[in-house]
């Protein structure tokens, strides 16, 4: 049986002008995707940090080229160093029909400093994905039985339209010459003078050249204030402010439930993570592990509030990388993410704050810490130096 079924969690939720559901796996956010595009009237922009040869990137291609061919203008984003091992001429079809591909900062000295790690699909300017799924074939699964386990939210409406105008901001970066730097410089001031309503619906970016430590500072200004946190994250690695502001939570009186990864893809990251266990647990937070898949999902439930898309809590998603952030202050909303972490929790093993640190042999805590300073300290010095030039 899959997560989703286990758990209702995907009904549609309605709210000031938009209407959203959860997509709790990677079979629903790629089925979802694939109706998005066939549906789409005018305009698809997809942009995605990895996409991998393979299903389902061909069916998507399949649904983009057929899109094409009825006259729809379709553009694509994706990373250089994510996408790795893709071949250059992956789109070359869809070029040839009419629709735009471009790589993201395909200069290989620019790779290691910052990536473009979004997750993105919007359609005409009124339905939008967002999430942590990169297109490769160990998304496409329920999460349980197979598959990693990511969440991704569909969500129409007026933020969609901001999502298209983030979208065309990083297309206009891709290349990272001057002229695109200062065409990507332009598109953002444009955005901000639009003073989009700050209604419960909010898109939140980073990366240079975006307003500097606004997602970091929302989200840290949320949890300070909350009495219910609830974070799952594949990747967890949070800054000291954001440590501070969980313990602030627990010591107000609140609950922190924190699920993270059991498997991982990236060992350094895991290891990093476990040199902060002790902290958070003595802080009163309670931690799970997932075990039956690699977790890779992002999605913060902070009381009413939830936010999900392509942000890791960790220093290169909140200082470095280019990622994105919804913020939705939605009730409903809210409580069917609760549900889908409910669910995930019961797939998930506690880590005993009692025994924790007595159980660690010593090469494991030197092995963590060793890992921890590579990624806090070591990672942001190397990507210090090209990521001045974006300001």
């Amino acid at each position: 049986m899959e997560l989703a079924d286990q758990v209702d969690c995907s009904a549609e939720c309605a709210l000031d002008g938009h209407r959203a559901r959860w997509l709790p796996n990677g079979v629903a956010t790629f089925a979802a995707m694939a109706a998005l595009i066939t549906a789409a009237q005018r305009e698809i922009c997809l942009e995605f940090y990895m996409v991998k040869p393979g299903e389902p990137a061909l069916s998507l291609r399949a649904a983009l080229l057929a899109a094409c061919e009825r006259g729809v203008h379709v553009r694509v984003l994706y990373d250089a160093f994510g996408s790795e091992g893709l071949a250059p001429d992956f789109f070359a079809p869809l070029q040839a029909a009419g629709g735009e591909a471009r790589v993201f900062s395909p200069a290989r000295r620019l790779r290691l400093a910052f990536r473009d790690h979004r997750k993105l699909l919007v359609c005409d300017g009124q339905r939008a994905i967002v999430g942590g799924h990169n297109i490769g074939p160990e998304y496409a699964g329920d999460g349980l039985t197979r598959g990693w386990f990511d969440v991704a939210l569909q969500v129409e409406g007026p933020v969609a339209g901001a999502l298209a105008a983030s979208f065309a901001a990083m297309y206009a970066l891709a290349p990272m010459n001057p002229a695109a730097i200062g065409e990507f410089r332009r598109a953002v001031r444009a955005q901000r003078a639009l003073r989009h309503p700050q209604g419960p619906v909010q898109l939140l970016t980073s990366g240079p050249g975006w307003r500097a430590g606004l997602l970091s500072r929302v989200l840290r200004h949320d949890v300070e204030r909350s009495r219910d946190v609830r974070c799952m994250a594949g990747y967890f690695l949070p800054p000291a402010r954001m440590r501070r502001a969980l313990r602030r939570c627990r010591a107000g009186g609140g609950q922190v439930l924190l699920l993270l990864a059991g498997q991982t893809d990236v060992p350094v990251a895991r290891y990093a993570a476990e040199h902060l266990y002790g902290t958070m647990l003595a802080g009163g937070a309670r931690l799970y592990e997932y075990q039956p898949q690699v977790l890779h999902a992002k999605l913060f439930i902070v009381d009413d509030t939830v936010y999900v898309g392509s942000c890791n809590l960790d220093r290169r998603s909140l200082n470095i990388n280019y990622e994105l952030l919804l913020r939705l202050e939605w009730p409903e909303l809210a409580a069917h993410a609760r549900r889908l972490f409910a669910g995930a929790l019961a797939h998930s093993r506690e880590v005993p704050a009692d025994s924790w640190r007595r159980r660690r042999h010593w090469w494991e805590g030197l092995r963590a810490r060793a890992a921890y300073w590579l990624l806090t300290r070591i990672d942001p010095l190397l990507a210090r130096r090209p990521l001045r030039s974006l300001g």
